[in-house]
């Protein structure tokens, strides 16, 4: 892999503010993946997340299910961690437009109506981090050498 390209996509700004937004942004991502991957935390798991996702006309609703816990518990951990904090903050973005415009968006704004509010909240901070890096404190600044 071209060492540009693997440091361009590793690369993270100097300050700290990253830190305080990727981990409790990446534990909330990780404890929604681990409902729909494995039914932890008062989760459906897959089969139940898969048959929700069906019924939105995400097919087929298992697969979907499998990359949506898939992206929100592992992205959720990069984030934590500090490790591909940028392709982590992408593929969770891309996660939240889905749930926005898939289940909230004709419920309005606000959450205590099924709103995107909150979907919203976490596609700005992902968007953030996508644009930013994991920061100061983490693996991809330490990878990349930047001091």
């Amino acid at each position: 892999m071209n060492n540009t390209f693997l440091h361009r996509l590793l690369a993270a700004d100097n300050g700290s503010g990253a830190l305080a937004l990727r981990i409790p942004v990446g534990i909330i991502f990780a404890a929604h993946g681990a409902q729909k991957l494995f039914g932890w935390f008062g989760g459906y798991g897959l089969e139940g997340t898969g048959q929700f996702f069906g019924s939105l006309g995400l097919n087929p609703g298992f697969l979907m299910a499998l990359l949506a816990g898939a992206a929100e518990f592992f992205g959720g951990l990069a984030l934590v961690l500090g490790v591909a904090v940028r392709p982590a903050a992408a593929a969770l973005a891309f996660a939240m437009l889905v749930a926005i415009f898939a289940v909230h968006i004709g419920n309005g704004f606000f959450v205590d109506k099924g709103g995107y509010e909150y979907a919203l909240t976490l596609f700005a901070a992902s968007l953030s981090l996508l644009f930013s890096g994991g920061g100061r404190f983490s693996v991809d600044r330490a990878l990349t050498g930047e001091r």
